[in-house]
């Protein structure tokens, strides 16, 4: 699988913009402020129907326009595939492959395996548990879509399962039975969420340790730790335990949209013990495990997107990374960077096709 091609129109600080790409590596070169990381994030939207940087869809169009459209053309084993993403103001986000629009988006997600690697993965470390929750979600989800399915529908019956709890609370009534109703759902799609979770991480931490390793160098040891309440008791007896603190709460207490990572190093958490390079490594290694799994899952190589790389490593660590393409591990790369000097005397080294653009 290789992006081919893609076209901007409205998306972000583009009016009008096209790229044709080379196979393996596309490095994006200019000042800060040009562009560079919204090429990158137009290439994210069309594998997960959404910005990796900005959540709110609407943000993302051009200031002065009503619209945006990003087209991007993929050579696929024996075809061309055309993914399209488009969003007007006022009207819900569209997404179409080959000319037929998806019905849920869920559906798209996994079909354009692709791994980010951008400074803005440090929100991992240092904001709360959604974002590691996210991280995890978003990694099965590639390469499982009963997972993604199942964790929509935990959501959707959590929101109303909260609703509830306000609806009891705002007339000051209870009703056990409907509430149970909701219980047993949760506790359906909640275990099923946890096992995925469990045996996902079982595989995923030595992928990672390995990683983290060959990147630095070092004899200190990592670890990624699953925190989750279902350790303690199945989530049907946490969920009646809690109940009179729900309702004083008005939100559901426990479950497993608490789950949690605990990145660590030498047994203690790393963003309070570990230097600016032990994190930025351990970031790097997170990102490289998860490209490694998607890949043995889904049996093609994901897209990777080095965005700002030289913030994150040093000009060696950077070669290192690139020299990989040699081995053959790695599918189609695409780089942003300030420099064009530093990035071409980078890529150079790969011996690999590649094409610079400067912005």
């Amino acid at each position: 699988m290789n992006l081919k091609r893609i076209n901007l129109i409205n998306f972000k600080n583009f009016e009008t913009q096209s790229f044709d790409f080379e196979d393996k590596i596309n490095c994006f070169v200019g000042d800060n402020g040009v562009g560079k990381t919204n090429v990158l994030d137009a290439i994210y939207y069309l594998s997960f129907a959404k910005s990796y940087f900005n959540p709110v869809a609407v943000q993302n169009i051009n200031h002065t326009k009503d619209f945006f459209v990003i087209e991007g053309e993929y050579q696929m084993k024996d075809r061309i595939d055309t993914i399209v993403c488009s969003l007007k103001r006022g009207n819900k986000k569209n997404i179409k492959r080959n000319g037929k629009v998806y019905e849920k988006f869920s559906d798209h997600i996994g079909y354009l395996p692709l791994v980010i690697i951008s400074p803005a993965d440090r929100d991992l470390i240092t904001e709360g548990s959604d974002t590691r929750r996210k991280f995890v979600d978003n990694v099965i989800s590639q390469s499982n879509k009963n997972y993604l399915q199942n964790v929509i529908k935990y959501n959707k019956v959590l929101a109303q399962r909260n609703s509830l709890l306000k609806y009891f609370a705002l007339n000051r009534t209870f009703d056990s039975v409907n509430l149970n109703v909701y219980n047993e759902q949760l506790q359906h799609y909640g275990n099923i969420i946890y096992k995925e979770r469990e045996a996902f991480l079982k595989e995923f931490i030595p992928i990672f340790t390995k990683r983290y390793q060959a990147i630095s160098n070092s004899k200190e040891q990592v670890d990624l730790v699953y925190k989750t309440q279902l350790n303690e008791n199945d989530l049907l007896t946490l969920l009646e335990q809690n109940i009179e603190r729900d309702r004083v709460l008005q939100f559901t207490s426990v479950g497993i949209h608490k789950d949690d990572l605990s990145f660590e190093i030498d047994g203690y958490p790393i963003k309070k013990f570990g230097s600016q390079g032990q994190q930025k490594s351990y970031l790097i290694a997170l990102k490289l495990a998860q490209f490694d799994f998607i890949k043995k899952q889904s049996k093609i190589k994901p897209i990777l997107l080095l965005d700002d790389i030289f913030d994150k490593l040093d000009e060696n660590r950077v070669a290192q990374i690139i020299n990989l393409v040699n081995s053959d591990e790695f599918g189609q790369l695409f780089i942003s960077d300030t420099h064009k000097e530093r990035t071409e005397e980078v890529v150079k080294q790969s011996n690999q096709t590649y094409k610079i653009f400067e912005l």
